[in-house]
């Protein structure tokens, strides 16, 4: 065997299927060797007997997307792949967004220099179809997706991103026929404006309303839809943010009659509640506005039993930071704002690895193989990723993270992301990454991150190995 670049030691490997203990041997950013009592390497680490997993991969984030003035997403790919690298993540997956009467190719190459020389891990591109003309579906999709752009979010609410039925089913058939993966974001849009108009009418316009206007039976009939849809064109589909109960319903019952339908869900719908909202007109619940918005805690419980017993695929952060106290984030112009015009969105891509691994697997809830698989596995898997990302084996990228155990209080002012707040101050954790390794180069050690902006690169996604008997699979 030629002279390691690094091995780090008496690792207690986790991966989705196995815990063993292994050394791991790193060159040229990749892991080229696991056993016991490998040879010398020119660095070496001692993981002491903690466990080691993969590189996180966060498969829903949003940085530096853009949205109409004057709010502004807090961290562009600079500070939102720092923050990422600090909690344990070492692949982004965010959203280039088609702007209504613009072209996804717009979308893309814009989005390519925003994150150009500024990103510190490795990142892709999920699209967002908003505009879905004859061109769009057969010419822009299908080069997009040979190009390595494998998936694509479909919104179902959001006047300036939203997509008909039929829209709907036109995408989806593109994604049929070549083999890609669909996003959806489940709630009904008509219902939502009723709603919202009637609380209006009636004054109700402070943060906590906005839960009011997105009950559960809006997101649950939005899932039956797109699961409609997906059986009507016979594509996979990915719910994404599933937040309780009554979707999760839908997804149960799909599963059972045989659909190719896989969920995703966030912390916040673990770890928050609607009380987080306001339980009175105070203007602080505008930091918890999200959609779906949190619900209680008996669906704090589905969300859990989900993720225990299988039901969800992947476990994101859907980050989508704007700072509280500013003008361009959650205070649009410096005015508190009705529930309508409050920026959809929270914060959560460093914490979203800690706070599953502190209540996930430390918690008992979760077996560390299923938070591997959630976190990094499947995702990579479902974005055309893997094995190169989420797996500790021969070849894959040496992104990896050395876990430490202990208590601690959570607080904003640890966290490394451009964000004013963190809606989980004050909880607290009992794990946090003491070492992130991405591509073989420390990131983070636990006090320190080790900026190299550039360091990441863009990775072009191949087609999903989620799905059996698909091209890909």
């Amino acid at each position: 065997m030629s002279a390691l670049e690094l091995v780090v030691r008496h690792a207690r490997v986790a991966t989705a299927a196995d815990i063993f203990e292994a050394d791991i041997g790193i060159s040229g950013g990749r892991i080229v060797a696991l056993g016991l009592n490998l040879p010398a390497g020119a660095r070496e680490i001692d993981a002491a007997g903690r466990v080691v997993t993969p590189g996180g991969v966060d498969a829903h984030c949003h940085l530096d997307q853009p949205v109409d003035p004057p709010v502004r997403m807090a961290d562009d790919f600079d500070s939102g792949t720092r923050s990422a690298a600090c909690g344990g993540t070492t692949t982004v997956i965010p959203f280039a967004a088609q702007r209504k009467g613009g072209t996804l190719r717009e979308a893309v190459d814009d989005y390519h220099r925003r994150a150009e020389g500024r990103a510190h891990v490795d990142y892709a591109f999920h699209l967002i179809v908003s505009d879905a003309t004859p061109r769009v579906l057969h010419e822009e999709l299908p080069a997009l997706i040979r190009e390595g752009y494998t998936s694509f979010k479909i919104y179902m609410t959001y006047d300036d991103l939203k997509l008909d039925d039929g829209q709907v089913l036109d995408v989806l058939a593109v994604a049929r026929e070549h083999g890609a993966m669909a996003m959806i974001h489940a709630e009904n849009a008509d219902c939502i404006e009723w709603l919202t108009r009637r609380l209006e009418a009636a004054g109700r316009t402070a943060p906590r309303f906005h839960a009011h206007a997105r009950p559960m039976l809006v997101e649950r009939e939005a899932t039956h839809r797109a699961i409609s849809l997906a059986e009507l064109v016979d594509v996979p589909i990915l719910i994404v943010h599933v937040s309780g109960r009554e979707a999760v319903e839908q997804i149960r019952w799909a599963r059972a009659h045989g659909l190719k339908v896989f969920a995703e869900t966030c912390p916040q719908y673990l770890f928050l509640t609607a009380d987080d909202l306001g339980i009175d007109d105070s203007y602080l619940g505008a930091r918890c506005v999200c959609s779906p918005p949190p619900r209680d805690a008996s669906n704090q419980r589905v969300i859990w039993d989900g993720l225990g017993d299988g039901l969800f695929t992947v476990f994101s952060s859907d980050h989508a930071p704007f700072r509280y106290d500013a003008p361009e984030g959650k205070k649009p112009g410096g005015e508190e704002v009705a529930f309508r015009h409050i920026p959809n969105g929270i914060p959560g891509l460093e914490t979203r690895l800690p706070l599953l691994y502190s209540e996930g697997v430390l918690g008992g809830r979760i077996t560390l193989e299923k938070f591997v698989e959630l976190t990094a596995t499947n995702p990579a898997k479902a974005y055309g990723l893997h094995p190169r990302k989420g797996s500790i084996a021969i070849g894959s990228d040496a992104d990896l993270v050395v876990w430490g155990e202990g208590e601690f209080v959570l607080s904003n002012e640890r966290l490394h992301h451009a964000v004013d707040y963190t809606p989980y101050e004050g909880r607290t954790l009992r794990a946090w990454p003491a070492l992130t390794l991405a591509g073989g180069e420390v990131v983070w050690d636990g006090r320190d991150f080790h900026a190299r902006a550039g360091r990441g690169r863009f990775l072009p996604c191949g087609l999903p190995t989620l799905m059996p008997g698909r091209r890909g699979a």
